[in-house]
């Protein structure tokens, strides 16, 4: 009879230590969901996050990147009124002075939403892009500046179809040693 009690005591012992690590279990992974769900950002909060004071794009082919990843938020994201503001001034970051002299900010931010609702209207979207291999970045002299020429194939995404263009970009060194937009032009 004491036996049984012994063998009882020892059962009941086991189920306790499971139930107990079991809500220990339960405690800590609950707390990590909710660290999880406050450190998530959305795309546009990501690309608006990056300071280019800090950390600018080191190559002509990161600064194209950077490029797409904010074009991508104009065109496949939803945001506030403000973060197109923001998103339009940060990749005005990476463009030259001389692009950005080509326009004033207002006919700037009015061309981009006309050609963020043209894109919307016809149901297109950024799908992803291919940028050159860094061995193909053509770097030469012009005028005395340190230019760059590399080339990026857009696939684009209309209702279900989806069809490819290839864009030839310019850049060119500033007095910073950064790599700056100059222009960009389809590739015929």
């Amino acid at each position: 009879m004491k036996k049984s009690s012994g063998v009882k005591i020892v059962i009941i012992g086991i189920i306790l230590a499971v139930l107990v690590v079991g809500y220990f279990y339960y405690v800590v992974n609950k707390g990590n969901d909710t660290q999880e769900e406050i450190v998530e950002s959305t795309r546009v909060q990501a690309v608006l996050i990056k300071d280019l004071d800090k950390n600018y794009p080191p190559s002509p082919k990161e600064v194209i990147k950077y490029f797409n990843e904010v074009s991508q938020c104009f065109y496949n994201e939803s945001y506030t009124e403000e973060e197109l503001y923001s998103l339009a001034e940060k990749i005005q970051g990476i463009y030259d002075d001389e692009l950005i002299a080509n326009k004033t900010q207002e006919q700037y931010l009015e061309d981009l939403k006309s050609d963020i609702a043209d894109m919307k209207s016809l149901d297109r979207s950024l799908s992803s892009y291919q940028l050159s291999a860094s061995t193909d970045v053509e770097e030469f002299v012009e005028n005395g500046d340190s230019c760059a020429r590399l080339y990026c194939t857009y696939n684009i995404r209309q209702g279900t179809q989806m069809f490819s263009s290839r864009v030839v970009f310019i850049l060119r060194k500033d007095e910073n040693k950064h790599w700056k937009i100059l222009g960009w032009d389809l590739d015929e």
